[in-house]
């Protein structure tokens, strides 16, 4: 049997194209396996911090942050959210900027890890994205992410300790290191078999042609490997 393609994604929670990029990825490969024989894929989630510099509590909205802290006008900002706003409803997300809680994001990272460690990693990261762009809930605090994550079937004593005690924050920050290797400087960025780099949020259709694309080059491969071996 040909193993399944690996793909490599990095984005951040707070990141709108990141999620909206989530959804195509997903509509995609949706498509793609329903092909005869169609693709298998296993998904992989990777931190990636757009501000590590802001603070979990942030007083004001969306366009007073970029507008304050990313030096971005005021009516260009309000434009920005406009755009990926109507962008999201596309792929069927209802953005709500008006409850949306800017905030900080790593202790949201440190829980994709441990979830991950729980094989419930694509889980919480959708309860994640949900939860921040749609319903206006707090996602850097620990109580908040704590209930979170028991909405997707993880222990709230052991969340609770794993993110009390920062023990996947190594994890995060090796996530870190290694989209520097790669050159990553913006998300979401996708890595396909660990060969071939996606950035940014691609139509469903693009993801469903390259999975396609590398699971046919993957089964020629298996191929001339049977035919050497006979």
């Amino acid at each position: 049997m040909t193993d399944a393609i690996k793909i490599d994604v990095w984005s951040d929670i707070a990141c709108p194209w990141c999620y909206i990029g989530k959804r195509n990825l997903e509509n995609g490969l949706a498509e793609a396996s329903a092909d005869p024989d169609g693709p298998r894929v296993e998904v992989t989630y990777h931190s990636y911090e757009l501000s590590p510099d802001t603070p979990v509590d942030f007083e004001g909205d969306e366009v007073s942050y970029l507008a304050n802290h990313k030096g971005v006008p005021l009516e260009q900002a309000r434009e920005m959210i406009d755009r990926v706003t109507d962008v999201a409803a596309g792929s069927g997300l209802a953005y709500r900027y008006d409850l949306l809680k800017h905030t900080n994001t790593v202790k949201a990272h440190e829980l994709l890890h441990f979830a991950k460690h729980q094989g419930r990693q694509l889980d919480m990261a959708e309860r994640l994205m949900a939860a921040y762009f749609i319903e206006g809930k707090h996602v850097g605090r620990i109580d908040d992410l704590v209930a979170l994550a028991v909405e997707v079937g993880l222990d709230a004593d052991e969340t609770r300790e794993a993110l009390e005690s920062g023990r996947y924050l190594a994890d995060v920050r090796a996530d870190q290191a290694q989209a520097q290797t790669y050159g990553i400087n913006g998300v979401p960025f996708f890595v396909i078999d660990g060969k071939y780099g996606v950035s940014g949020a691609q139509p469903p259709e693009a993801f469903a042609q390259i999975a396609r694309q590398v699971w046919s080059e993957r089964r020629e491969a298996a191929s001339e490997a049977e035919a050497v071996g006979a």
